[in-house]
C-alpha cells in the first residue's frame, strides 16, 4: 500500500464537513447529484458513518416520492448511489431503479459504431455520434459495477467494450492524454483539447476496474484498460503543478488549476497503488486540502462544460461555485486516501 502522510483524525473532520454541505445542496436527479453521491457513498464505505447512509435514503425517499426524471446517459450516474443504498438497507425499491437504468443503457441508449454510448444530457439527441469522456462514469463504471455484482457476463462485456472505444476515440497515443470528446460523423475531436476533467473521468473510472471486476485479467479488454491507464498516469504526473494540482487545460499553462480535474485524478492515483506516484498523491493532497473551505465546500471547481470551440471557451468557465462534481470527487479522494490507510494496518 501507499505510505501518504496526513492526520487521519482530521482527514475523516474534512469529509464530514464536505458530506454535510453536499447535502444542504438543491440538487435534481441529474449527473452533478449522481457525482456528489457516489461520493457520499465511497466516504460511507470507508468509515461506515451511517449518518452518510441516512442523508441519502431521506433525500432519495423524497425525490422517489415527487416523481424519477427520464433517464439518459448522465441520468444514470445516480445508479452509483442507488447501489449503496440497496446494498445497505436491502431495500428493493433502490435496485429497481438501479435495473430500470441498466435496461436503459443496454435496450434504449442511444449507440452509435461498435455498440458505443453516445453521450447524452438529455431526452433529445443532443450530441449525434459524439462519445465523451464523461460518459465512462455515468453509464460505464455503473454498468460494470452491476454487472459483477450479477455475475452477468454480457454486462461486464458490455461495460468493458465502452471502456475500449472510449480509449480508442479519445486518448491520443502521442501524449497518452485524453480529449474531451470525438465526433464519429466528422471523425474529429472537435476542439480537441485536453480537458483536465476529461481525464479525471478517464483515469478514475480506469483505476475502478481491477478493483470491481475479479480476475480482470481474464478480459483481454481490461489490458487496454490497464495500459491506457497506466501512460496516462506517467503523462499527467509531469503536468502536475507546484501546488499540487492539474489545469483545466492540461497542457496550457495560462488555464487556471481546476480542483475537481485534480481530485479525479489524484483519486486514480491512489487506487492504481503506483508507489512511484507517492510522491504526488501527497503534493496533491495539500492542494486539495487548501481547496476545501471550513463549511466543507470544495472550492475553484469548474462549471458544467460542454466540449467548447476554442481555448477560451475553456479557460473562461467560471470556476466561482460549489458543484456537485466537485464535492464528489474530492470525497472520493479522500476515501481512497482512507481506504488505503486502512490496508495498511
Amino acid at each position: 500500500m501507499l505510505k501518504i502522510e496526513y492526520d487521519k483524525d482530521n482527514l475523516l473532520q474534512v469529509i464530514d464537513r464536505v458530506v454535510k454541505k453536499t447535502m444542504t445542496m438543491d440538487m435534481t436527479w441529474d449527473w452533478p447529484c449522481g457525482v456528489a453521491y457516489y461520493g457520499i457513498s465511497e466516504a460511507y464505505r470507508v468509515t461506515k458513518n451511517e449518518e452518510y447512509i441516512n442523508l441519502l435514503k431521506e433525500w432519495t425517499d423524497e425525490y422517489i416520492a415527487l416523481g424519477l426524471p427520464n433517464w439518459t446517459v448522465n441520468t444514470c450516474a445516480m445508479g452509483h448511489c442507488m447501489i449503496t443504498l440497496y446494498e445497505a438497507t436491502n431495500d428493493e425499491k433502490y435496485w429497481d431503479i438501479v435495473m430500470s437504468k441498466v435496461d436503459y443503457i443496454r435496450n434504449k441508449a442511444l449507440r452509435f459504431g461498435d455498440n458505443v454510448l453516445q453521450h447524452t444530457v438529455s431526452v433529445n439527441n443532443d450530441f449525434p455520434e459524439q462519445a465523451w469522456a464523461d460518459t465512462l462514469f455515468m453509464a460505464a463504471f455503473f454498468l460494470l459495477r452491476v454487472g459483477v455484482k450479477l455475475k452477468d457476463a454480457d454486462m461486464i462485456d458490455d461495460a468493458l467494450n465502452q471502456y475500449y472505444w472510449h480509449i480508442q476515440y479519445l486518448q491520443e497515443p502521442s501524449t497518452s492524454l485524453w480529449y474531451h470528446g470525438y465526433n464519429n460523423i466528422n471523425k474529429d475531436h472537435m476542439s480537441g483539447f485536453y480537458w483536465g476533467r476529461a481525464n479525471a473521468w478517464a483515469a478514475y473510472t480506469m483505476s475502478q476496474v481491477s478493483k470491481r471486476l475479479p480476475e480482470p485479467y481474464l478480459y483481454p479488454n481490461y489490458m487496454e484498460i490497464d495500459c491506457a491507464l497506466r501512460d496516462q498516469l506517467a503523462a499527467l504526473k509531469l503536468l502536475q503543478t507546484n501546488d499540487g494540482l492539474w489545469r483545466t487545460i492540461l497542457d496550457d499553462e495560462e488555464s487556471y488549476e481546476e480542483v475537481s480535474a485534480s481530485c479525479g485524478i489524484a483519486a486514480a492515483m491512489v487506487t492504481n497503488q503506483n508507489p512511484l506516484h507517492t510522491k504526488y498523491i501527497q503534493k496533491a493532497l495539500g492542494g486539495i486540502l487548501k481547496n476545501i473551505s471550513e463549511d466543507g465546500r470544495v472550492l475553484n471547481v469548474s462549471g458544467g462544460t460542454a466540449v467548447m470551440k476554442d481555448r477560451e471557451g475553456y479557460r473562461n468557465v467560471p470556476k466561482t461555485w460549489m458543484q456537485g462534481w466537485g464535492q464528489g470527487l474530492a470525497l472520493s479522494f479522500l476515501s481512497a486516501l482512507v481506504d488505503n490507510s486502512q490496508k495498511l494496518f
